[in-house]
């Protein structure tokens, strides 16, 4: 019987001295702190016997073999805290009289009782970390949202610059067509309308290119049947003009003719005196009624001028499109719900209204003033009105300072 109570209590004191050796200790540096005859420390710098571990008198300069007590300044004590998070303390702390570990592990030689309060820590971290959990799946459901939102809006707003661009395209090519027909207009116009000593030169044409050119009347290098019937009578029957056959005929057949074919057809009839002469008085002969011509040139003008107009307006908005589409608005264009999103923040007599992506205005009773325009300056908004930084992280942070 006496030999069992020995052996109980020898058991007893070595499991111990066990306990006192490695208190302290992570379950990650355990494996230094193995029971045999000698301790290394871990920096390597010397080599004690084990009973020096935890004896409360600091031998290794990295204060690796007082992990559970206060005799290293530099030394550290690991608190388990099961059902907490566990952490480190200074080792000067330990059996100090107060409580640093949840679990009271520090407080072991202390005539001072810890109360575990691990579980309870415990049990509001994880409601805290619930919490938090919570506001993250909230928080990435309503960026969800804002990216799909954004994208609609950003596909809306490329489809309307697409139908814009085309739309001017299309104004452009009639603008072209308008324009060449009003040069064709005033180019008759010339030779319609009366023209004195100083517009006229009392010398006509001599030379082949001369009469070319004479006839010429929209000078686009050619002339048309149209053009010989304005510029071309015949000699007899008083200056009578010439019929669109006889146009035709007079031009080899060809409703247009460049120099080469004039030289070889209506410039051999002008100089053979064939019948045919230009035309003395465009004004007056033939009794042409210069009236038709001259309106249908103003109205031309001015659906030009309509056109143009229209033209410009519609420029000016695919330009405000693409300025748009080229501001930044997040990685998935999450942000580009706020394009018409005003924001108001009231401060003592002041109140200031946040268009993210448009300006920021300050009211008062003295007036409005205008604090910044991000978008038109090409800066972003932090750097305009709140404090420097780019992108939609700045954004969101002064978004989330005024909300």
């Amino acid at each position: 019987m006496q030999y069992h109570i020995i052996i109980v209590v020898i058991i007893w004191s070595t499991v111990l001295a066990d306990s006192r050796k490695i208190r302290g200790i992570s379950l990650a540096y355990r494996r230094f702190y193995k029971e045999k005859r000698s301790f290394l420390c871990i920096d390597g710098s010397k080599i004690i016997p084990f009973e020096q571990v935890n004896d409360d008198y600091c031998d290794c300069l990295d204060a690796s073999d007082e992990p559970g007590t206060s005799a290293c300044t530099n030394g550290r004590f690991y608190c388990i805290n099961l059902g907490f998070r566990p952490h480190y303390i200074q080792s000067s702390r330990v059996n100090d009289g107060i409580c640093d570990c949840c679990d009271g592990s520090d407080e072991y030689n202390s005539r001072f009782r810890c109360r575990n309060t691990c579980r309870d820590l415990g049990q509001r971290e994880l409601v805290e970390v619930e919490d938090r959990m919570r506001a993250v799946s909230e928080g990435l459901l309503l960026k969800q949202q804002l990216i799909k939102e954004g994208a609609n809006i950003w596909q809306e707003k490329q489809s309307q610059l697409r139908d814009l661009q085309r739309v001017g395209e299309q104004l452009r090519a009639k603008m072209e067509a308008h324009r060449k027909r009003e040069r064709k207009a005033e180019g008759m116009l010339g030779l319609l309308m009366p023209q004195g000593d100083d517009n006229r030169k009392k010398k006509g044409p001599e030379s082949l290119t001369d009469f070319f050119q004479e006839l010429d009347c929209n000078k686009d290098g050619s002339i048309t049947v149209e053009e010989v019937q304005a510029n071309v009578v015949s000699r007899g029957e008083e200056g009578r003009g010439l019929t669109e056959r006889e146009a035709l005929d007079l031009l080899g057949g060809h409703r247009q003719a460049d120099l080469s074919l004039f030289r070889e057809t209506l410039w051999r009839s002008l100089k053979s005196d064939s019948g045919v002469k230009m035309k003395e008085d465009l004004s007056a002969v033939g009794g042409v009624d210069q009236a038709p011509n001259i309106k249908a040139a103003g109205d031309g003008s001015a659906d030009v001028k309509k056109m143009e107009e229209a033209y410009d307006t519609l420029q000016m908005e695919i330009r405000d499109l693409e300025e748009t589409l080229s501001t930044d608005y997040g990685a998935d264009k999450e942000f580009m719900y706020l394009l018409s999103l005003c924001v108001e923040l009231a401060v003592y007599e002041y109140t200031y209204v946040l268009c993210p992506f448009n300006q920021v205005t300050q009211k008062s009773s003295a007036g409005t003033v205008l604090l910044g325009n991000p978008v038109n300056k090409r800066e972003s908004l932090c750097e305009a009105v709140w404090r420097p930084g780019t992108g939609a992280s700045c954004l969101m942070s002064v978004l989330l300072r005024i909300i």
